[in-house]
């Protein structure tokens, strides 16, 4: 079963307790402008950029996709009802966190905010413009729509893959088997070093290749992924995002060996980055710890960083 049956399920559920709208209800927001308002309660890692890209697609959408870019640091989950310990288990990729936010009305208590919520930058100019466009003519705001590229899918096609695909038997070592990559990415695929090629783990650290796993909406599990000349340890290939994971108990190393592995490691990351954008990828790093983040973090604010919960 895929991560689309969470979604079926949490809406059947949902769909019960709904009733029809009457003949006097108001004329719906526009669907971009409601996924934004909702986004906007929760805390983004990456100032909300990926929820502003995604935000013209249906909420679940923009969930699956936007997932890795919030700030693991600042946000809980947890099932009350039970809901999603029967309709996660088609979607074990995505986890517990993404089949509570795609319910259509999220129950109390499911997510836990630990910190205060500052609206994302990106999403905060996003609802400022259309209080803007409101103000200046509010009989047009319920039809118009923010004029920005809006990246076209097809269902049947894009769907991401949410269990290990090894490569067939005997294939040549770095043969393509991922699903089609989305059309914007056409151009950089031109290139045959930017096609993303499965390669085997890197043996002798077996944390390390089963974090890199783990990540949400994996689509090279069991295998790292050579793009540009460098190995990375994992692809979301539909949201376009290749990672690089660290697994080093960073919190048990004394103070000057915290500053080496730190100023080693930005040198590593900034590289690696580069590379990946020259093929038109994002680039986003996992860590096991806050302390570890927050380190990187002060080095290098430019770096998207989370903290794998999943790890």
């Amino acid at each position: 079963m895929r991560f689309l049956s969470c979604i079926v399920l949490l809406f059947l559920f949902s769909a019960c307790a709904t009733t029809e709208p009457g003949p006097k209800a108001p004329v719906a927001r526009s669907p971009r402008l409601a996924n934004l308002q909702r986004a906007a309660t929760l805390p983004w890692a990456d100032d909300g950029q990926c929820v502003v890209h995604e935000a013209s697609n249906e909420w679940p959408v923009l969930v699956e996709r936007c997932f890795h870019a919030l700030d693991h640091d600042k946000v809980r989950f947890r099932d009350p009802t039970g809901r999603c310990a029967v309709a996660s288990a088609g979607a074990a990729a995505m986890g517990l966190g993404v089949c509570i936010l795609v319910a259509p009305e999220i129950v109390v208590g499911a997510v836990i905010i630990t910190s205060a919520v500052v609206v994302a930058v990106v999403i905060k100019e996003e609802l400022d413009e259309y209080a803007r466009r409101r103000r200046a003519s509010p009989e047009a705001e319920a039809s118009r729509e923010p004029a920005r590229p809006r990246p076209e899918t097809k269902p049947a096609t894009q769907d991401p893959v949410t269990e290990p695909r090894p490569g067939p038997e005997g294939s040549p070592s770095g043969q393509d088997w991922f699903p089609p990559a989305p059309p914007e990415s056409a151009e950089q695929d031109r290139r045959p070093e930017c096609a993303p090629r499965p390669v085997p783990h890197l043996g002798g650290d077996a944390l390390h290749n089963t974090c890199a796993d783990r990540v949400p909406q994996n689509d090279a599990r069991g295998f790292d992924v050579l793009v540009n000349g460098k190995r990375f340890d994992a692809l979301q290939l539909r949201a376009r995002v290749l990672w690089e994971v660290k697994t080093d108990n960073f919190d048990t190393y004394p103070p000057e060996l915290q500053e080496i592995v730190i100023a080693k490691q930005v040198k590593e990351l900034r590289r690696e980055r580069d590379l990946a954008r020259a093929c038109g990828f994002n680039f986003w790093v996992g860590v096991r710890s806050a302390e570890h983040r927050a380190a990187l973090r002060d080095a290098d604010r430019s770096l998207d960083i989370v903290v794998m919960d999943w790890c």
